[in-house]
């Protein structure tokens, strides 16, 4: 799905983990380090942050959520 399918659905917060570093700069800027992307629904378009290595991961749906990308990248190694 879109992301324009995600704002008519009113999907509040999606995310995006490139554990490879591939995406494009647009997304992922021209570090091309692993990252997850947050996006969350405000006023009928989404804004992004992103999170790497040692960043805390930043959740409106899961505020008690204390993870780094960092862990979430290891945990599967």
């Amino acid at each position: 799905m879109t992301k324009e399918g995600y704002e008519t659905l009113g999907i509040g917060e999606y995310w995006i983990a490139d554990y490879l570093g591939l995406g494009g700069k647009r997304y992922i800027g021209l570090s091309k380090q692993p990252a997850i992307a947050i996006y969350q629904l405000v006023n009928g378009t989404y804004q992004g942050q992103q999170c790497r290595g040692t960043e805390r991961l930043i959740s409106q749906t899961f505020l008690d959520l204390n993870l780094t990308a960092e862990q979430i990248f290891v945990a599967g190694q």
